[in-house]
């Protein structure tokens, strides 16, 4: 049974950051941004040492067990900043103790998980978040809002290339990067941000086939792939990701043709605007320059976009915009290019539930 999960309203809602590794420094920012709404109220790691700067950082209490910040009554949700395999479990123990639960990408790595997590959230009456940050940057809301105007009559194709760097040293650097149960590989991991632009911008994915292949990488996992998709609404469309570029990280693009339109929008992560041509020209069109940005990451500037919207939902303002159920469309997708690697087939979607 669905619970009416209880809004927060009155005071500043206080969250836990879990695990204060890498992006966790991407939600620290975001969380300065917001402090008129948001307190960081505690950190926790398991790594003495990064706790220990997490602490220096922000100012908040640590704990080094994660059952201690879910046992706080002061505390309304967790951020998951963990390996992505515990996700799952730390989402559903968060749950039971009735914390909402802002997760980031992927949310899980099995599609069971993904669904309990789901059901887990559902059940206790709080609020599941996937971080999609990348949905919140300038370039593809522009983008979103053309697809949604259908300035493009029919889409016939679709392209996405994610052409990035991450050296043996970068996987060595923890022990449960690269592996199948905690990370994932290069599309579940670093591009998942992309992939799950698939369905958020072009619709509903009726099949997928897929390769996969660790080419150079001392990983468990994939360093590079393609795939090929037919969308529900006839459109074709191939994502072609690699984690060996060499020397650095050269694109993160997507490119949309259709009958009445043809956008590119490329740079290292989806942040130039660089081809913009429709039929039809709307106002705004002359600006659309100005939505590019400069980055010095593949992550974007959307984190403090993306907690004006988790703020909103929590005090019964908004609709959040990527909840599990949003979550689980681009998990739905990466699974089933696996089980198409894997097996050396088509995989047509939904998957079995």
């Amino acid at each position: 049974m669905l619970h009416q999960f209880q809004l927060i309203t009155g005071r500043k809602i206080r969250l836990g950051i879990v695990g204060c590794g890498r992006v966790a420094q991407k939600h620290f920012d975001a969380l300065e941004k917001h402090s008129q709404d948001i307190e960081l109220g505690a950190v926790c790691d398991v790594d003495p040492a990064a706790l220990r700067s997490a602490v220096d950082k922000t100012g908040a209490q640590g704990h080094r067990d994660y059952l201690e910040v879910l046992g706080r009554e002061d505390i309304d949700g967790v951020i998951l900043c963990t390996p992505s395999g515990l996700h799952p479990a730390q989402t559903i123990a968060a749950a039971q103790a009735g914390k909402h639960v802002i997760t980031e990408k992927p949310m899980a790595t099995h599609w069971a998980d993904g669904k309990n997590m789901v059901e887990a959230c559902d059940q206790a009456g709080v609020r599941l978040f996937v971080v999609k940050q990348n949905r919140r940057n300038a370039t593809l809301q522009m983008l979103k809002k053309a697809v949604d105007q259908k300035r493009f009559g029919r889409i016939y194709m679709v392209n996405l290339n994610v052409f990035w760097s991450r050296p043996q040293e970068y996987y060595d650097s923890a022990k449960w990067r690269g592996t199948w149960e905690f990370d994932g590989g290069a599309f579940m991991n670093q591009a998942s941000h992309y992939v799950d632009l698939l369905e958020w911008l072009i619709g509903p994915v009726d099949s997928v086939q897929a390769y996969t292949a660790t080419l150079a990488r001392d990983i468990e996992v994939e360093d590079s792939g393609v795939m090929s998709l037919r969308w529900r609404n006839g459109a074709l469309g191939s994502m072609a990701v690699t984690m060996l570029t060499y020397p650095r990280n050269l694109e993160g693009s997507i490119s949309i043709l259709g009958e009445n339109g043809t956008v590119r929008v490329g740079g290292v992560a989806v942040n130039e605007i660089q081809h913009w041509e429709f039929a039809e020209p709307m106002p705004g069109d002359e600006t659309i320059h100005e939505a590019s940005y400069e980055t010095t990451s593949v992550y974007g500037f959307g984190h403090p976009a993306y907690y004006e919207n988790v703020v909103q939902a929590l005090r019964g303002e908004a609709d959040p915009e990527t909840d599990g159920r949003e979550g689980l469309k681009s998990l739905e997708l990466l699974i089933a290019t696996y089980l198409s690697a894997r097996d050396g087939k088509r995989i047509a979607l939904p998957l079995d539930y």
